[in-house]
């Protein structure tokens, strides 16, 4: 695949690049490039990124940087078995366990939710750094509502970190996973409560918590496809309508009005599990993960 001209292999972090010193220069060389446009590639054009992952596989199956891309890319791409086993193969590599996480949620996305909860009570866990444990947190919730246990999924996010008031990077994905899990409980005012949370946490819009607001605030979005038929043209007509106005604080609970309708769900994408448990949510694995 070709690789284009601004990209050197320099771009790649320090740690990979220090694995990939076990290669002879110019192939260490090719195989930094088609990292670097995984790396690039992966949240905009997922097959793309796999395209360029086979390649650095084909090249340095033995490397276990390459493997580890290789199953980030299969997961963006929603080959769920074929993640799996290149996790498998880095984690035996390295002897760690920060993939472990990521690989229950591609056992969810096989459809098998009893094996993730099974992961989500392994000595592993114990070993996870706070962001591995959190992202543990919401595979394990995302199980749980896989197995239509809300309730229990609710409870399975209740935690300190979700209590804090420290803004660290899993913060808004957390509490949006927490805001959606309680909506589906039809417990509406929390939800939107939680929602607004979620955007205050959310500094780089890595969640859709400010439209999942908007539709709880009676803000709907209505797209109607008006066709010319005299030009042979079309043009979309954007109609937004207010029901309910927004509240000026986004602590602040408001409770829906009862006559609401329901949010129109078609246009939302297919995403990984994690990330659509938690901001589509994706989901995040990379939790993943993205619940």
């Amino acid at each position: 695949m070709p690789i284009p001209e601004d990209v050197t292999g320099d771009e790649i972090d320090k740690d990979v690049r220090q694995e990939l010193q076990s290669l002879p220069k110019g192939l260490a060389e090719d195989v930094a490039k088609n990292l670097v446009m995984v790396a690039r590639l992966i949240d905009e054009d997922p097959e793309g990124a796999y395209g360029y992952s086979k390649v650095a596989l084909r090249l340095a199956s033995r490397v276990a940087a390459v493997r580890e891309a290789a199953g980030f890319a299969a997961y963006a791409s929603q080959k769920y078995s074929e993640a799996l086993a290149e996790f498998r193969a880095a984690r035996r590599m390295t002897g760690g366990v920060d993939l472990w996480p990521v690989m229950a949620d591609c056992e969810r996305g096989l459809g098998r939710p009893e094996k993730a909860l099974e992961m989500a009570g392994a000595p592993e866990v114990h070993k996870l750094d706070k962001a591995g444990q959190v992202e543990m947190r919401l595979v394990a919730a995302g199980a749980r509502r896989d197995m239509g246990q809300i309730d229990a999924a609710i409870v399975t996010l209740q935690s300190p970190e979700l209590a804090s008031n420290s803004m660290q990077p899993w913060t808004a994905r957390l509490r949006y996973a927490y805001a959606d899990a309680l909506l589906a409980a039809g417990r509406e005012g929390e939800a939107r409560e939680w929602f607004a949370k979620a955007i205050e946490s959310d500094k780089d819009g890595s969640t859709d918590a400010s439209d999942r607001l908007a539709e709880l605030d009676g803000v709907e979005f209505v797209d109607a496809l008006v066709e010319d038929e005299d030009e042979d043209e079309s043009e979309t007509v954007t109609v937004t309508v207010t029901e309910v106005e927004a509240s000026a604080e986004v602590d602040t609970v408001i409770e829906p009005e009862d006559d609401i309708e329901p949010e129109d769900e078609s246009s939302q994408g297919e995403q990984t599990p994690a990330e659509a448990d938690a901001g589509d949510d994706e989901d995040g694995s990379k939790s993943a993960a993205q619940d």
